[in-house]
Protein backbone atom coordinates (compact mmCIF):
# COMPACT_ATOMS: atom_id res chain seq x y z
CA UNK A 1 0.00 0.00 0.00
CA UNK A 2 1.30 3.29 -0.69
CA UNK A 3 0.51 7.08 0.06
CA UNK A 4 -1.13 9.11 -3.08
CA UNK A 5 -2.47 12.47 -3.35
CA UNK A 6 -6.40 12.01 -2.47
CA UNK A 7 -8.50 12.24 -5.60
CA UNK A 8 -10.33 15.33 -4.64
CA UNK A 9 -10.38 16.63 -8.08
CA UNK A 10 -13.80 14.83 -7.84
CA UNK A 11 -15.11 17.54 -5.89
CA UNK A 12 -14.34 20.53 -7.84
CA UNK A 13 -17.44 21.83 -9.76
CA UNK A 14 -18.04 21.36 -12.99
CA UNK A 15 -14.66 22.39 -15.43
CA UNK A 16 -17.43 24.45 -17.99
CA UNK A 17 -18.89 26.72 -15.27
CA UNK A 18 -16.34 28.83 -15.62
CA UNK A 19 -12.31 30.13 -16.61
CA UNK A 20 -11.48 29.31 -13.05
CA UNK A 21 -13.00 26.22 -12.69
CA UNK A 22 -11.55 25.01 -15.88
CA UNK A 23 -8.02 26.47 -14.81
CA UNK A 24 -8.75 24.30 -11.26
CA UNK A 25 -9.41 20.96 -13.23
CA UNK A 26 -6.67 21.28 -15.04
CA UNK A 27 -4.03 22.10 -12.35
CA UNK A 28 -6.00 18.94 -10.19
CA UNK A 29 -5.38 17.05 -13.25
CA UNK A 30 -1.45 17.94 -13.32
CA UNK A 31 -1.34 17.04 -9.62
CA UNK A 32 -2.93 13.83 -9.90
CA UNK A 33 -0.94 12.63 -12.68
CA UNK A 34 2.61 13.71 -11.10
CA UNK A 35 3.41 16.81 -12.90
CA UNK A 36 3.33 18.52 -9.78
CA UNK A 37 4.45 16.13 -7.07
CA UNK A 38 3.72 16.54 -3.69
CA UNK A 39 5.30 19.32 -1.31
CA UNK A 40 6.06 20.72 -4.76
CA UNK A 41 6.27 24.36 -5.13
CA UNK A 42 3.37 25.69 -8.28
CA UNK A 43 4.11 28.21 -10.42
CA UNK A 44 3.75 31.81 -9.32
CA UNK A 45 0.04 33.32 -9.65
CA UNK A 46 1.69 35.89 -12.24
CA UNK A 47 3.21 32.74 -14.11
CA UNK A 48 -0.22 30.99 -14.21
CA UNK A 49 -2.06 33.82 -15.40
CA UNK A 50 0.31 34.46 -18.07
CA UNK A 51 -0.08 30.40 -18.90
CA UNK A 52 -3.63 30.03 -19.30
CA UNK A 53 -4.28 33.95 -20.56
CA UNK A 54 -6.48 34.96 -17.62
CA UNK A 55 -5.64 37.74 -14.86
CA UNK A 56 -4.35 37.16 -11.44
CA UNK A 57 -7.94 37.14 -9.58
CA UNK A 58 -9.25 34.13 -11.75
CA UNK A 59 -6.14 32.33 -10.93
CA UNK A 60 -6.72 32.74 -7.07
CA UNK A 61 -9.69 31.57 -7.41
CA UNK A 62 -9.18 28.43 -9.16
CA UNK A 63 -6.04 28.07 -5.95
CA UNK A 64 -8.84 28.71 -3.53
CA UNK A 65 -10.71 26.35 -4.63
CA UNK A 66 -8.06 23.20 -4.89
CA UNK A 67 -7.20 24.43 -1.28
CA UNK A 68 -10.69 23.94 -0.04
CA UNK A 69 -10.66 20.49 -1.01
CA UNK A 70 -7.21 19.82 0.55
CA UNK A 71 -5.33 19.27 -2.79
CA UNK A 72 -2.96 22.76 -2.41
CA UNK A 73 -1.93 24.98 0.54
CA UNK A 74 -0.72 28.76 0.67
CA UNK A 75 2.07 30.07 2.48
CA UNK A 76 1.86 33.83 2.10
CA UNK A 77 4.89 35.51 1.02
CA UNK A 78 6.14 31.88 0.00
CA UNK A 79 3.48 30.24 -2.56
CA UNK A 80 1.18 27.52 -3.00
CA UNK A 81 2.37 24.12 -2.70
CA UNK A 82 0.92 20.46 -3.40
CA UNK A 83 -0.34 18.95 -0.03
CA UNK A 84 1.61 16.25 0.99
CA UNK A 85 0.36 12.53 0.40
CA UNK A 86 -2.27 10.93 1.74
CA UNK A 87 -2.86 7.49 3.24
CA UNK A 88 -4.05 4.85 1.21
CA UNK A 89 -7.22 3.22 3.04
CA UNK A 90 -8.33 -0.24 1.27
CA UNK A 91 -12.07 -0.98 2.01
CA UNK A 92 -12.37 -4.14 1.04
CA UNK A 93 -14.22 -7.37 2.66
CA UNK A 94 -11.76 -7.48 5.60
CA UNK A 95 -11.38 -3.82 6.05
CA UNK A 96 -8.95 -2.97 9.30
CA UNK A 97 -7.58 0.30 10.19
CA UNK A 98 -4.56 -0.82 11.86
CA UNK A 99 -3.19 -3.23 9.24
CA UNK A 100 -3.59 -0.83 6.91
CA UNK A 101 -1.57 2.08 8.37
CA UNK A 102 1.12 -0.80 9.08
CA UNK A 103 1.16 -1.51 4.97
CA UNK A 104 1.15 2.28 4.39
CA UNK A 105 4.60 2.36 7.00
CA UNK A 106 2.27 4.13 10.01
CA UNK A 107 1.82 3.82 13.76
CA UNK A 108 -1.65 4.50 14.78
CA UNK A 109 -4.70 3.19 16.35
CA UNK A 110 -8.22 4.04 17.47
CA UNK A 111 -9.23 6.15 20.31
CA UNK A 112 -12.07 6.12 21.98
CA UNK A 113 -13.85 9.96 22.65
CA UNK A 114 -17.03 8.53 24.40
CA UNK A 115 -19.35 5.31 25.09
CA UNK A 116 -22.69 4.99 26.13
CA UNK A 117 -25.54 2.58 25.90
CA UNK A 118 -28.68 4.09 23.58
CA UNK A 119 -31.69 2.93 21.97
CA UNK A 120 -31.25 2.06 18.47
CA UNK A 121 -32.78 4.53 16.40
CA UNK A 122 -34.41 3.13 12.48
CA UNK A 123 -31.38 3.63 10.97
CA UNK A 124 -29.10 2.13 13.41
CA UNK A 125 -31.78 -1.08 13.88
CA UNK A 126 -32.14 -1.19 9.88
CA UNK A 127 -28.57 -2.35 9.90
CA UNK A 128 -28.40 -4.17 12.20
CA UNK A 129 -31.28 -6.23 11.68
CA UNK A 130 -32.35 -5.54 14.97
CA UNK A 131 -36.10 -4.18 16.59
CA UNK A 132 -35.96 -0.52 16.58
CA UNK A 133 -35.61 0.94 20.12
CA UNK A 134 -33.44 -2.25 21.38
CA UNK A 135 -30.50 -1.38 23.33
CA UNK A 136 -27.00 -0.40 21.72
CA UNK A 137 -23.26 0.25 22.83
CA UNK A 138 -22.61 4.25 20.81
CA UNK A 139 -18.96 4.72 20.68
CA UNK A 140 -17.91 7.81 19.16
CA UNK A 141 -13.91 7.07 18.45
CA UNK A 142 -11.10 8.57 16.31
CA UNK A 143 -8.91 6.70 14.09
CA UNK A 144 -4.85 8.04 13.68
CA UNK A 145 -1.79 7.64 11.29
CA UNK A 146 0.98 8.63 12.23
CA UNK A 147 0.21 11.17 14.65
CA UNK A 148 -2.90 12.65 12.15
CA UNK A 149 -6.29 12.31 12.80
CA UNK A 150 -7.33 10.34 9.82
CA UNK A 151 -10.88 10.06 10.55
CA UNK A 152 -13.73 9.74 13.26
CA UNK A 153 -16.55 7.80 13.62
CA UNK A 154 -20.02 6.61 15.33
CA UNK A 155 -20.44 2.95 16.34
CA UNK A 156 -23.16 0.94 17.14
CA UNK A 157 -23.03 -2.52 18.14
CA UNK A 158 -25.81 -4.89 19.46
CA UNK A 159 -26.29 -5.68 23.32
CA UNK A 160 -25.79 -7.43 25.32
CA UNK A 161 -23.45 -9.43 23.38
CA UNK A 162 -21.06 -6.42 22.88
CA UNK A 163 -21.77 -4.90 26.15
CA UNK A 164 -18.64 -3.39 27.65
CA UNK A 165 -16.29 -3.86 24.12
CA UNK A 166 -15.56 -0.16 24.51
CA UNK A 167 -13.18 -1.37 27.85
CA UNK A 168 -11.60 -3.69 25.21
CA UNK A 169 -11.26 -1.08 22.52
CA UNK A 170 -9.53 1.52 25.04
CA UNK A 171 -6.96 -0.95 26.69
CA UNK A 172 -5.91 -2.44 22.76
CA UNK A 173 -6.75 0.95 20.49
CA UNK A 174 -8.27 -2.04 17.78
CA UNK A 175 -11.81 -2.87 17.43
CA UNK A 176 -10.64 -5.93 15.54
CA UNK A 177 -8.64 -7.13 19.07
CA UNK A 178 -11.70 -5.98 20.78
CA UNK A 179 -13.95 -8.42 18.66
CA UNK A 180 -11.64 -11.18 18.76
CA UNK A 181 -11.74 -11.01 23.06
CA UNK A 182 -15.45 -11.40 22.81
CA UNK A 183 -15.36 -13.99 20.74
CA UNK A 184 -15.14 -13.02 17.05
CA UNK A 185 -12.09 -13.66 15.54
CA UNK A 186 -13.02 -12.81 11.87
CA UNK A 187 -15.62 -10.63 10.33
CA UNK A 188 -16.22 -9.27 6.99
CA UNK A 189 -17.89 -5.99 5.46
CA UNK A 190 -21.09 -6.21 4.05
CA UNK A 191 -21.90 -2.92 2.80
CA UNK A 192 -19.91 0.16 2.29
CA UNK A 193 -21.79 3.88 1.26
CA UNK A 194 -19.23 6.51 0.34
CA UNK A 195 -20.18 9.92 -0.36
CA UNK A 196 -18.33 13.47 -0.08
CA UNK A 197 -19.96 16.13 2.34
CA UNK A 198 -19.24 19.33 4.63
CA UNK A 199 -18.61 18.26 7.99
CA UNK A 200 -20.18 19.66 10.93
CA UNK A 201 -18.05 22.20 12.27
CA UNK A 202 -17.03 19.17 15.66
CA UNK A 203 -16.24 16.64 12.93
CA UNK A 204 -13.97 19.29 11.23
CA UNK A 205 -12.54 20.12 14.39
CA UNK A 206 -11.74 16.87 15.62
CA UNK A 207 -10.20 16.04 12.28
CA UNK A 208 -8.11 19.34 11.78
CA UNK A 209 -9.88 20.69 8.86
CA UNK A 210 -11.31 23.44 7.67
CA UNK A 211 -15.68 23.02 7.94
CA UNK A 212 -15.28 24.24 4.32
CA UNK A 213 -13.42 21.57 3.25
CA UNK A 214 -15.07 18.39 1.65
CA UNK A 215 -14.49 15.06 3.82
CA UNK A 216 -15.68 11.79 2.91
CA UNK A 217 -18.19 10.34 4.87
CA UNK A 218 -18.69 6.00 4.75
CA UNK A 219 -20.89 3.74 6.08
CA UNK A 220 -20.79 0.51 6.84
CA UNK A 221 -21.99 -2.65 8.28
CA UNK A 222 -19.96 -5.74 9.10
CA UNK A 223 -21.06 -9.05 9.79
CA UNK A 224 -19.40 -11.98 11.79
CA UNK A 225 -19.11 -15.51 10.42
CA UNK A 226 -22.24 -16.61 10.41
CA UNK A 227 -23.90 -13.28 8.59
CA UNK A 228 -24.92 -11.59 11.72
CA UNK A 229 -24.52 -7.98 11.83
CA UNK A 230 -22.13 -6.67 14.70
CA UNK A 231 -21.16 -3.14 14.07
CA UNK A 232 -22.53 -0.16 11.94
CA UNK A 233 -20.52 2.83 11.73
CA UNK A 234 -20.65 6.13 9.78
CA UNK A 235 -17.11 7.45 9.59
CA UNK A 236 -15.89 10.42 8.14
CA UNK A 237 -12.92 10.34 6.79
CA UNK A 238 -10.09 13.53 6.47
CA UNK A 239 -10.39 14.21 2.40
CA UNK A 240 -6.70 16.06 2.81
CA UNK A 241 -5.02 12.73 4.25
CA UNK A 242 -6.56 9.80 3.43
CA UNK A 243 -7.37 8.43 -0.25
CA UNK A 244 -10.03 5.18 0.35
CA UNK A 245 -9.23 2.54 -2.18
CA UNK A 246 -12.55 0.02 -2.66
CA UNK A 247 -10.92 -3.19 -3.68
CA UNK A 248 -13.87 -5.87 -4.82
CA UNK A 249 -11.50 -8.87 -4.82
CA UNK A 250 -9.60 -9.38 -2.34
CA UNK A 251 -9.93 -8.99 1.94
CA UNK A 252 -8.34 -6.22 3.51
Amino acid sequence: MTRTPAPSALLLPDPGHSFWARIAHELATAIGSGIYAPGERLPSEHSLAEQYGVNRHTIRHSLASLGQIGLVRSSQGSGTYVEDFAVDLVLGRRTRHRQSLAQAGLPGGMQVLGAQTVRASADVARALEIRAGATVLHLQVIGDGGGQPLHVSDRFFPCPRFAGLDELVRQSGSITQAFAARGVPDYTRRQSRISARLPEAGVAAQLKQPAARPALYVSSVNVDAAGVPIEYACTWFAGDRVTLTVDHDHGA
